[in-house]
């Protein structure tokens, strides 16, 4: 059995950087055009694409929705039968690492699975996904608040909710342990 990543410690910013490069030439969209877009700097897609940089989760959204794809298409995790073992996958982080989020495989489909770790006392807020996406999330351990559309739902361990992630949405760990979370979400558009 190979049990070995299909990346170096360090490389995810140049698996990341390839992938994007590809949409982007597939998509006919130039540089200039996706930073204006998506409000990231070009210079900033410019490293990012060299794989000179390795971008936060709340950039690596806002590219996945400027190119209309899925997030895990961006990572270049492909086989016939994939094993995700934790801490053995790609980290993506929140800009201040309160949210860690692994994608346990590349996208095949319109769907993505990820596991989740929201510090004690975090918070992160998540910006509205594209139309359409559903975000499926579990809580294995620990407790979560959620809050979409101004309404505040709390879950412990084991409770799941469903929500329209295509809006503003925040995910709290009102706890004093690490909340460990398995989500989904769906892009029902693509």
């Amino acid at each position: 059995m190979n049990t070995e990543k299909p990346w170096a410690e360090g490389d995810v910013g140049k698996y990341i950087g390839a992938n994007l490069r590809q949409f982007r030439g597939n998509k006919g969209i130039s540089m200039d055009v996706l930073a204006k877009q998506i409000g990231v700097s070009k210079l900033t897609l410019i490293n990012i694409e060299r794989g000179e940089a390795n971008p936060t989760l709340s950039v690596i959204w806002k590219i996945a929705n400027g190119l209309k794809i899925p997030i895990t298409a961006l990572l270049s995790i492909e086989s016939d039968v994939s094993i995700s073992r934790k801490n053995d996958g790609i980290k993506l982080s929140s800009s201040s690492d309160v949210f860690v989020v692994e994608p346990l495989f590349r996208s095949h489909s319109t769907i993505e699975f990820y596991r989740g770790y929201l510090q004690p006392q975090g918070e992160y807020l998540s910006e509205a996904h594209q139309l359409g996406v559903m975000e499926f999330v579990t809580v294995m351990c620990g407790r979560l608040t959620v809050e979409v559309d101004g309404e505040t739902y709390h879950l412990d361990e084991y409770d799941s909710i469903r929500f329209k992630g295509d809006r503003l949405h925040k995910y709290t760990n009102p706890s004093s342990s690490l909340t460990i979370l398995h989500f989904a979400i769906s892009y029902n558009n693509l």
